[in-house]
């Protein structure tokens, strides 16, 4: 055989092993790329049916949180149902991170956060409140807005407004808490004046509509800021709050009676002689220099009840009785304006707690109005009665005579004292405080839990950049003398202001429907979502 014949014969044979080769290789590809294929798939399908086992053992056991909203709804319940502190909620949802098969337990900055972008979200949806309409104020939003200041640490007031259903009293059989309320606006600033409280509620009125009514004190600046929007024509009726009504009263009366200063020093003098001895327990109940005449009658009433543990006649010496009239002083002289005081405040108590639940109406006025006769000072009687027709003329041009118009501004009152207590810290910076207190008002609903999932850091950081914080300021400068000027530069940034923003309203993806949360539902437009009685 030649040498081209063997060459032909080998390269014939070198052909057909490396078809049989490559035919081999061919087919043991495709089986590792099926292979993977399936290896592939079977972990999905294993993952999968890990998570589906998760989840049927979660709801066997009764578990509620299976999302991260369902970990924020929790939380945002804990603090502003349940009323606990910040890191009391994260201690909460430690201890019941087993239970509830919560994976990963937020910190308490978390926690902070939630509540802050929950603020957010309720601002930017104060535009889509409703309420019943109004039938002397047809051209209303249909709610009472609530006016009133607070001052905090720090230079800053704040100054907040609440948007409280006028129908309120036919909805609810109670008088309004912080479930049916809503921070509709809030800010801050150096200080307070009728033009300035005018601007914000017209830039207000702009975005929401003008109120059936405002509900306020009888302070100065309240009264020049209606006066000045009624002469802009957007004038609504003005409604005084009863408790500061009832407290001038009293204080007109009885501030310049001549047993009044004898009695108050006489009190500060026997809770001295009372103090660390057995009858601490009868100490006096501490009443404020501020705005005393709110609760005068609490020390008056404690006056008449210490005076009733000393009846007339002799105590044996070294007894419990004669160790309390020693501590007496000249409480004992002051039993005539005890008496009277309590004679003529008792009653207007008793009215303010029935219109308070149920509002001023006729029916309520004919209740009071047996209370009002039995007031011995005819001249207190006299003006609350003129107080309570002029009230129910406003009720009568707003159609709400046999309903009850609302008269107590107790909540944003409330709403001022929560803020300061819960969750602002030792520093009561007015700023911080502001910032959480639309979050304060109504009850919290899984719909507003998604949206704060959705607001990030940068949005965040562009509201509550805008202003400095008292807490940073103390530890910029305390450690750091020569920092202390910087205090004066800190001084130009803005406060904040918190109100809906009509610019980009129309586009907002992120407006919820806010309930206002009656059990039932009575009047044409009053809506209460599903999502407030959500576990």
């Amino acid at each position: 055989m030649s040498q081209r014949s063997r060459l032909r014969q080998s390269r014939n044979r070198w052909k057909q092993k490396a078809g049989r080769r490559a035919g081999e290789n061919r087919y043991l590809r495709k089986e590792l790329r099926r292979l993977k294929s399936e290896r592939h798939r079977l972990n999905k399908d294993l993952k999968d049916t890990w998570a589906s086992l998760s989840r049927l053992e979660a709801q066997s056991r009764g578990l509620v949180v299976q999302h991260k909203v369902d970990l924020i709804f929790l939380a945002l319940q804990l603090f502003l149902v349940a009323r606990i502190g910040f890191r009391a909620v994260c201690r909460v949802l430690s201890v019941l991170a087993g239970p509830l098969g919560i994976k990963k337990v937020p910190c308490c900055q978390t926690v902070i956060n939630w509540v802050t972008r929950l603020s957010i979200v309720r601002i930017r949806s104060a535009p889509a409140l409703k309420a019943s309409p109004v039938e002397g104020a047809r051209f209303s939003n249909g709610f009472i807005w609530m006016i009133d200041m607070s001052i905090a640490l720090g230079t800053g007031k704040i100054m907040a407004v609440l948007a409280l259903d006028a129908h309120h009293h036919r909805l609810a059989p109670d008088a309004p808490g912080f479930k049916n309320v809503h921070c509709i606006a809030v800010s801050v600033a150096d200080s307070w004046t009728g033009e300035r409280i005018a601007s914000l509620l017209e830039r207000l009125i702009a975005v929401t509509g003008r109120p059936a009514a405002y509900l306020k004190d009888g302070g100065s600046d309240l009264k020049k800021a209606i006066r000045l929007l009624d002469e802009r024509e957007l004038a609504s009726p003005s409604i005084d709050d009863i408790s500061h009504v009832i407290a001038n009263l009293l204080k007109h009366w009885y501030c310049d009676h001549p047993m009044f200063d004898t009695f108050l020093s006489a009190c500060g003098r026997v809770a001295g002689k009372l103090k660390q001895t057995i009858l601490a327990c009868l100490v006096p109940p501490k009443v404020h220099t501020k705005a005393r005449f709110m609760n005068l009658h609490r020390l008056v009433t404690w006056a008449d009840r210490l005076l009733k543990l000393s009846p007339p006649g002799g105590a044996a010496s070294g007894s419990t009785l004669s160790k309390l009239r020693a501590c007496l002083d000249k409480l004992p002289l002051c039993k005539a304006f005890i008496k009277r005081f309590l004679a003529d405040a008792a009653p207007l108590l008793e009215c303010q707690k029935i219109l308070k639940a149920k509002g001023l109406s006729h029916a309520t006025f004919a209740q009071c109005e047996p209370l009002i006769r039995s007031i011995p000072s005819g001249a207190v009687s006299r003006d609350f009665l003129t107080y309570l027709h002029r009230q129910l003329d406003t009720a009568t041009a707003l159609g709400l005579q046999e309903i009850g118009l609302p008269v107590s501004s107790d909540q944003i009152e409330s709403l001022y004292g929560l803020g300061k207590q819960h969750g602002a810290g030792e520093t009561k910076d007015a700023d911080r405080i502001a910032i959480r207190l639309p979050a304060l008002c109504g009850l919290p609903i899984r719909a507003e839990a998604e949206q704060v999932l959705g607001i990030g850091v940068a949005e965040q950081q562009e509201i509550t950049g805008r202003f400095t914080s008292l807490t940073k300021q103390r530890r910029e400068v305390l450690p750091n003398p020569d920092r202390l000027e910087s205090l004066g530069t800190d001084r130009v940034k803005p406060h904040i202001e918190f109100i809906p923003d009509s610019k980009n309203r129309s586009k907002s993806q992120e407006i919820v429907d806010l309930s206002t949360c009656y059990s039932q539902e009575r009047g044409p437009e009053s809506t209460c979502r599903s999502q407030c009685h959500s576990p």
